[in-house]
């Protein structure tokens, strides 16, 4: 049996409904920021307040400041603060976020696997046809 498209298809609903809390990711980014060397600095002031609000909300900026490179990462909504870093920081930061989205690729297919592999499943109880016939007999749907 073909079981790509299905596990295409179930794949593609777990990264959407991941992606439907922005502010689980945001956050998820602070807390490795704050692993890779980033400062804190709370928006406690009205000038410091104002300036946040000229940062783009939740992206990384390059400044250079006293010829030296740093990043600069604003979050005026869950902390109302700034993150802080520079290039050690920064690359530490890419290298942390591409690792976790490799462990969480790899806990992703081992759990389709799972679910996948299961040797008792009764396609009986769906009715004749299933699970390449009706409502999916069309050949070109899997391909």
């Amino acid at each position: 049996m073909r079981f790509g498209p299905i596990l295409a298809t179930l794949g593609l609903s777990l990264v959407a409904a991941a992606c439907n809390n922005p502010s689980a990711t945001v956050g998820s980014n602070e807390d490795m920021m704050a692993a890779s060397g980033f400062k804190f600095v709370p928006a406690n002031t009205p000038a410091r307040q104002a300036a946040l609000k000229g940062l783009p909300p939740h992206k990384f900026v390059r400044q250079i400041k006293d010829g030296r490179v740093i990043y600069v990462y604003a979050d005026p909504t869950i902390c109302a603060c700034l993150y802080v870093g520079g290039q050690k920081a920064y690359g530490t930061y890419n290298k942390n976020r591409l690792d976790k989205k490799i462990a969480d690729e790899r806990a992703q297919t081992a759990e389709l696997n799972e679910v996948m592999a299961a040797d008792s499943w009764d396609w009986g109880t769906w009715g004749a046809g299933y699970p390449l016939g009706w409502p999916y007999s069309d050949p070109a749907f899997f391909y």
